[in-house]
């Protein structure tokens, strides 16, 4: 079975600059690259809890 989750997240690490270059030009202009810090972990915030 194919790890699609896995392959988007590769895709989207790899060439996140470009795509933010082709579909958001003038956010580009602001972007760091060198900051750029992809996290290996989805993190979930209860919102509920108070």
């Amino acid at each position: 079975m194919i790890d699609h989750d896995r392959l988007f997240k590769e895709l989207l690490t790899t060439f996140f600059v470009e795509f933010i270059d082709l579909f958001l030009p003038e956010v580009v202009t602001y972007l760091e690259r060198d900051s750029i810090e992809f996290l290996d972990k989805e993190v979930f915030t209860d919102v509920s809890a108070s």
